[in-house]
């Protein structure tokens, strides 16, 4: 491995707090520059932008997405920042780089009656793992956690005293959200049932575990809300963002402020909430036509 790969790298990991999964992903986009960096006979520690365009044609041309290229480049851009902090370059050839405009496709979140749905059906099947699939539902939709967060959660981050849940999200920052009751009651029931499960086994401290006491992964995960909300939605995305969109949704349309939906998600910045911030048309239009100005009848 190149050696300023490898020191950006160990940044990324001892200083940004990055997750092991990100800092994979960005040396796989770097990996993949370079290559091309040697096949075009450029040197990337002097190259200009004309350099990096002929990378990002060659992805084009290639097929990719140009949200997978915007991805690469963002990889790309921290790479370059961090060898401008190191003093290897002096200038970063992606400082005129404008962000590959890419049209946004609406995903519309699952609807309360199809998380119920869900919840009804797991709801009335026994057993550990019929449970785990259900507090794993409730716990995505009630908190509106991340796969990674949700995964990450363990024993001591349940604070059954104070009502509050830990989390540890993206760059390890924490933030608490609370549990309403009928989580509180799930999760309580839950623990009794982990706790039969690990008497015959090693202990974990990992909240979700499976039925033979290991703990439960993101691919574990995403293949529980697929195999579940497959059979109730017609929707074409059926992952466990799809809860967290519905979380904020269903939120912001009883009323919750989106500063407070932002910090419950854990987002750095209001924008990224706004994103969830889907809003009934006919609700828009009725509230227009009640409410505006121009259109109140004069006495």
């Amino acid at each position: 491995m190149d050696k300023n790969v490898a020191k950006f790298l160990e940044y990324l990991e001892k200083e940004k707090n990055y997750s092991f999964h990100t800092i994979e992903a960005y040396q796989r986009d770097i990996a993949s520059f370079l290559v091309f960096m040697t096949e075009v006979e450029l040197e990337y520690l002097t190259i200009k932008y004309e350099g990096v365009r002929q990378w990002i044609v060659a992805l084009m041309e290639g097929g990719i997405s140009k949200r997978s290229i915007n991805r690469k480049i963002s990889a790309l851009k921290a790479f370059y920042k961090f060898l401008l902090k190191v003093g290897e370059v002096k200038v970063s050839p992606l400082q005129q780089h404008k962000t590959l405009k890419v049209e946004k496709k609406l995903q519309l979140p699952f609807s309360v009656e199809e998380v119920d749905a869900v919840r009804f059906a797991l709801e009335g099947q026994e057993g550990f793992d019929a449970l785990r699939d259900l507090v794993i539902v409730e716990m995505l939709y009630c908190l509106g956690l991340r796969r990674s967060e949700l995964c990450g959660v363990q024993v001591g981050d349940v604070d059954f005293y104070t009502r509050m849940i830990r989390i540890t999200g993206k760059g390890n920052k924490v933030r608490y959200v609370p549990m309403i009751d009928h989580l509180l009651v799930l999760l309580k029931r839950y623990g009794t049932a982990r706790e039969n499960v690990l008497k015959d086994v090693e202990k974990i401290n990992y909240f979700l575990i499976d039925s033979k006491g290991a703990k439960v992964d993101e691919i574990f995960v995403y293949r529980t809300i697929n195999l579940y909300f497959s059979k109730t939605t017609t929707k074409e995305k059926n992952s466990p963002h799809m809860l967290r969109h519905a979380f904020a949704t269903h939120l912001l349309e009883n009323g919750a402020d989106i500063n407070s939906i932002k910090e419950l998600m854990g987002h750095q910045s209001l924008a990224s909430t706004e994103v969830y911030a889907h809003v009934n048309l006919k609700e828009l239009k009725e509230t227009y036509l009640k409410t505006h100005p121009r259109l109140k009848k004069k006495k």
